[in-house]
């Protein structure tokens, strides 16, 4: 009887330490790396409140004055004033996805919605990381829109009705996360801002990015402080 117990007691002591060392192995090998975050996901949340929110009803493109409803087609996307570009450089992070990986400042600065505009896609995509300037002549590149390129100097030109617009967007970037504009740059857009003040448009976006962001532009509600503003 005595022995009979003993080797039920040792078959379930046997059984119980071959499943732990069933168990163990398979904890270890399910660990694996650990899993990173989303490098998109802020940026994909930011535009569903970009069209969602910003643009619930619709409205027009910046460089062409494209207007679309609330239901906006696949050729108009968003577009960033500052280059993303010339914020990789700034921060020193690497290329564009490299930074979105590695560097919070730039998905920081990447989904902030005073930078960005509705453009055409195919008006986007020429623009590139071109810089803002006058370019002699007028060489459309697209029918019916006052947008002209030189790519040879790497040089864009926008329509008059948002040059302020720009250059409010611009400064702004400059201020608040300390990114650098060449002062040929600062001279124009100096001048863009008091050409093309604010309008209603541009006052109703920094209310409500105000109210998704929790921050306001300051140039929209004092453009004339950009008139002594020092730059870097």
């Amino acid at each position: 009887m005595r022995i009979l117990l003993f080797m039920k007691t040792f078959v379930i002591i046997l059984i119980a330490s071959f499943g732990l060392i069933l168990i163990l192995p398979g904890e270890h090998s399910n660990a694996g790396p650990k899993q990173t975050q989303d490098p998109l996901k802020d940026y994909y949340h930011m535009l569903s409140q970009f069209w969602g929110s910003l643009y619930a009803g619709g409205g027009e493109t910046l460089y062409c004055g494209k207007k679309f409803g609330h239901n906006k087609d696949s050729k108009i996307n968003a577009e960033h004033v500052f280059p993303m570009a010339w914020v990789a450089y700034s921060l020193k992070c690497g290329r564009r996805n490299q930074c979105r990986r590695n560097n919070t400042s730039f998905r920081a600065i990447e989904t902030d919605m005073h930078n960005i505009w509705p453009a055409r896609k195919d008006v986007n995509s020429a623009r590139r990381s071109y810089r803002p300037a006058i370019i002699k002549g007028e060489h459309y590149v697209f029918d019916r829109c006052d947008f002209e390129i030189n790519a040879s100097k790497r040089l864009m030109e926008p329509r008059p009705a948002v040059r302020g617009e720009i250059a409010r967007s611009m400064f702004y970037m400059n201020d608040r996360y300390d990114l650098y504009l060449k002062p040929e740059l600062v001279t124009l857009l100096k001048k863009w801002n008091r050409q093309d003040p604010p309008n209603d448009e541009e006052r109703r976006r920094n209310e409500i990015i105000e109210s998704l962001q929790g921050y306001r532009n300051r140039f929209i509600d004092q453009h004339t402080l950009i008139d002594s503003l020092s730059t870097q």
